[in-house]
């Protein structure tokens, strides 16, 4: 008798935590919502979802089931990173991050070092700094001819002839 008494007790206690999930799945969904504000790298979004969709689901039609509601939440988070994260994937390509070297484009130079497709070697002068360069059309421009800047890969500047030199 007394051990059944005791269960019904346990059972009633867990019975009473369980009333609180809803509450525990919106606390974890606005921690992961601090969390992915902080890093702004997209990271945790996808559970910020999982969790406010599981608060939700243990709110109406999963009271007391935290096996389910768990699962809910990995279903939901899982599903959302398959279904987004190509999208977030190409957003984030298309950022520009600008650097000093943006100054650059536009400019105008000298080669010092053939641009040479096939080696991918070149070497130009702007201003007063040297760097790696490469040609728009994959095209070999000749040391001593003019260029002009037109984009930044990495280190390399993206750069189309102005006019050859003539010897």
């Amino acid at each position: 008798m007394n051990t059944t008494k005791m269960y019904v007790n346990i059972r009633t206690k867990v019975g009473d935590l369980m009333e609180f999930m809803p509450y525990v799945w919106l606390g974890l969904a606005v921690v992961l919502a601090v969390v992915e504000i902080s890093t702004t790298q997209l990271v945790s979004i996808w559970f910020v979802i999982g969790a406010a969709a599981t608060a939700v689901c243990s709110a109406t039609f999963l009271k007391g089931n935290i096996v389910l509601q768990i699962l809910v939440f990995v279903l939901i988070s899982a599903i959302m990173l398959v279904l987004t994260r190509p999208l977030v994937k190409k957003l984030r390509k298309n950022e520009i991050v600008n650097t000093n070297s943006d100054r650059n484009i536009g400019k105008t130079g000298v080669v010092l070092v053939d641009i040479d497709p096939e080696t991918g070697k070149g070497l130009v002068r702007i201003g007063n700094e040297k760097w790696s360069a490469k040609s728009k059309d994959n095209l070999r421009i000749k040391e001593g001819s003019n260029i002009r800047v037109l984009a930044i890969e990495g280190v390399k500047l993206i750069v189309e002839a102005q006019n050859e030199r003539k010897d």
